[in-house]
């Protein structure tokens, strides 16, 4: 075991647990986050722990080589792959008495690591970006960077983001959902067809738990409908449909500060030539172009931002997230998700609209950490 326990002395740097992987079909982009966070958190301030969590679950112990937890050949990295060990795991804190986190592997005592300061958690999708290790982490008494509980789970729900946002006057575009129960008759289907179909051709079809715009598929002819549910439902058995909006995609990022939360500089999406829209491929492996700053006028600027951060306090959210919008050809704003945490891939979206607006990327690590320790657990 390469990693040495931990004591919390009066000079010893905040240690952080860096939690990426997961059980999701994000889990890939979930490892690539994290190197990227490796390479850039600041090592003279921060003591660092890697955890990745396998698909079946377990948690790991990493090495910390970041190098090892990128794309390579077009193929997502693998938690299994860099993990230290194959059978042992790692165990939080069963109270909050203590933050001590504990080794264990099989034949051998269990080894204390010491505490935990702060937890990084760096997971997409289900079973960690939609409120469930947010709880875990709440039961521990452990602090973390991010959203809680609630603004994490409605952000992971887009039909329960759009009717948050709804609520409270911000646009979103023309959507209709398709629940498990839909899809287990035939007059359940029937009756979902007809919604879709009242929402025009062409839509977007999704899981409607998930990211990464994985499982997405655009359809074009009505009998090409249930092909696309299907592949929305290997990933969630809720899907939602939603119509196509005639615009550009642009988006905003938004960071707590001391003082509250500031938009960033808004990117816009150029898709790559030879994709219909933003889709996995066209995110991580062709590398689609993001333009920072958008080209927009100064009241498009303005009003993207201040939108972007009315989005980010209707739903409740905590250090950081990324507001996708359209523009559409009318002038409107329209919501497409709420990300309660973004990406920090190296080309991701996120990190480069902070570092455009003054705020680099150790930096930003930094403030979410700082943030981070300076909040309570609990409700608040």
């Amino acid at each position: 075991m390469s990693i040495e326990p931990h004591t919390q002395g009066q000079a010893a740097k905040p240690r952080v647990a860096i939690v990426f992987g997961g059980r999701s079909s994000e889990h890939g982009v979930s490892v690539v986050t994290a190197a990227g966070v490796l390479r850039a958190i600041d090592r003279s301030r921060y003591e660092v722990l890697p955890v990745g969590i396998t698909h079946e679950g377990r948690w790991a112990l990493v090495g910390d080589d970041p190098d090892r937890m990128a794309i390579a050949g077009g193929r997502m990295p693998d938690v299994d792959q860099v993990a230290e060990s194959a059978e042992g795991q790692l165990a939080l804190p069963a109270s909050p008495a203590s933050r001590e986190v504990v080794w264990s592997e099989p034949g051998a005592a269990p080894k204390v690591l010491g505490e935990v300061d702060v937890v990084l958690p760096l997971l997409h999708g289900p079973w960690g970006e939609d409120g469930t290790l947010q709880g875990l982490l709440e039961l521990s008494g452990v602090p973390y960077v991010g959203s809680g509980v609630l603004a994490s789970a409605v952000g992971m729900d887009k039909e329960y983001t759009k009717r948050v946002l709804e609520s409270f006057g911000i646009g979103v575009g023309p959507y209709t959902v398709v629940r498990p129960r839909d899809w287990e008759s035939e007059a359940g289907r029937e009756a979902a067809r007809e919604r879709i179909a009242g929402l025009g051709l062409p839509v977007f079809v999704k899981p409607c738990r998930a990211g990464s715009s994985i499982g997405i598929t655009k359809v074009k002819d009505p009998a090409d409908l249930d092909a696309a549910i299907a592949e929305a439902r290997r990933h969630d058995p809720k899907v939602i449909v939603e119509a196509m909006l005639e615009g550009r995609e642009i988006e905003c990022g938004v960071l707590e500060f001391e003082d509250g939360p500031r938009p960033s500089l808004p990117a816009e999406v150029l898709v790559g030539e030879g994709f219909e829209f933003y889709d996995f491929e066209a995110k991580y492996i062709d590398s689609s172009e993001v333009r920072i700053p958008a080209e927009l006028t100064a009241a498009q600027t303005e009003e993207i931002r201040r939108q972007a951060v009315a989005a980010f306090e209707a739903l409740g959210c905590e250090g950081l997230a990324r507001v996708d919008f359209f523009l559409l050809t009318d002038g409107r704003w329209v919501v497409n998700e709420v990300n309660t945490m973004p990406g920090f891939t190296p080309i991701s979206a996120y990190p480069k609209m902070w570092e455009a607006t003054g705020v680099p990327y150790p930096e930003l690590i930094d403030r979410l950490l700082q943030a981070a320790l300076r909040r309570s657990t609990g409700l608040r």
